[in-house]
């Protein structure tokens, strides 16, 4: 007769058959940049994350090196008189995001800077792609996605992240990078970003949200887990280094499924709205908070992520909860 329960009689016993572990490397902090000094103001919806003025973002950055997180996701909040149709903020020299991205190089040679490719931030229509006629323009738009990858590769950015999801831009950033002498630039793509009722809080901390209608044409049907596998598979094709799902939690699934079709390492973004959920549960009194926080990344490397793009990066190791 078996009994499994004997593998699970102590703590010692427990831990060292523990299947899947998360450690301050697979963990990616994202970080929102406003333009001023001084400036650090938190996000109403997103307890305990905050918008930094660059001064901020360099103290914040140095705060988290000493804990051991070493990657980070820098995403920036554009006042609307930059914005305009075309986003060319996005990579006009000196702008504040190609600042903020040379300052952390400069500062931390040795962190991991991935930079976010999507006209969303800059655009003023909101989208992530050029709108004419109430259409998203998807080949006019990679020229911009092309130039501001290449801005970000100029600043020194290690990893360009290009969540916009339109078709074939994974490709043309890439030979945009190479042939500009970039071949050493990562991609990690969004791979399966779903029109998603959970990134709400996320577009309130960069004032991002679209203008007009949704984001429908361009981001995944939630409903659809297959469709996941063509996207992830013309990503690698066209060169992608990582494959991400977007959000987490209601994606386990394809998180898995996308693990278990390619050799690629696969990156999760545990959202802004996920972080949210489980902050008011735990205000509430509802869950146990270092539990419920522990056993959501868990959960996600589980399923397969090597990568997690987590809001509770910096917590979780500030209070040695790995």
């Amino acid at each position: 007769m078996q009994r499994p329960r004997r593998n699970r009689k102590s703590e010692v016993i427990r831990q060292m058959v523990q299947e899947t572990h998360v450690s301050a490397a697979n963990l990616i902090f994202p970080l929102f940049i406003v333009d001023g000094e001084k400036q650090k103001t938190e996000v109403a919806s997103m307890p305990g994350i905050f918008r930094y003025s660059i001064d901020n973002l360099l103290r914040e950055v140095e705060s988290c090196m000493n804990l051991g997180l070493k990657s980070f996701d820098l995403f920036p909040n554009i006042h609307d008189d930059f914005k305009d149709k075309y986003a060319t903020e996005s990579y006009r020299e000196g702008s504040l995001y190609l600042r903020a991205i040379s300052e952390v190089k400069k500062e931390f040679p040795e962190a991991c800077v991935i930079t976010d490719v999507a006209m969303d931030p800059y655009s003023s229509d909101g989208h992530d792609g050029i709108v004419e006629n109430g259409e998203i323009l998807n080949d006019e738009t990679l020229e911009v996605l092309g130039k501001m990858a290449l801005a970000h590769a100029q600043n020194g950015a290690d990893i360009i992240a290009p969540s916009d999801m339109m078709d074939g831009r994974v490709g043309y950033i890439r030979k945009t990078l190479d042939d500009a002498g970039f071949k050493h630039v990562s991609i990690m793509s969004y791979s399966a970003k779903y029109a998603s009722a959970f990134y709400g809080p996320f577009r309130d901390a960069l004032n991002s949200a679209p203008k007009f209608g949704d984001k429908k044409t361009y981001q995944m049907n939630p409903a659809n887990q297959r469709e996941a596998l063509i996207e992830a598979n013309l990503d690698e094709l066209e060169g992608a280094d990582f494959l991400m799902v977007k959000p987490a939690l209601p994606y386990l699934d394809v998180i898995k499924l996308i693990k278990d079709n390619t050799e690629l390492p696969v990156a999760a973004y545990n959202v802004s709205g996920e972080y949210a959920m489980i902050k008011a549960a735990i205000q509430n009194g509802w869950l146990n908070e270092q539990r419920a926080i522990t056993e959501v990344l868990t959960s996600i490397r589980r399923a397969g992520a090597t990568a997690i793009l987590t809001y509770h990066a910096k917590e979780v190791l500030l209070n040695k909860w790995l």
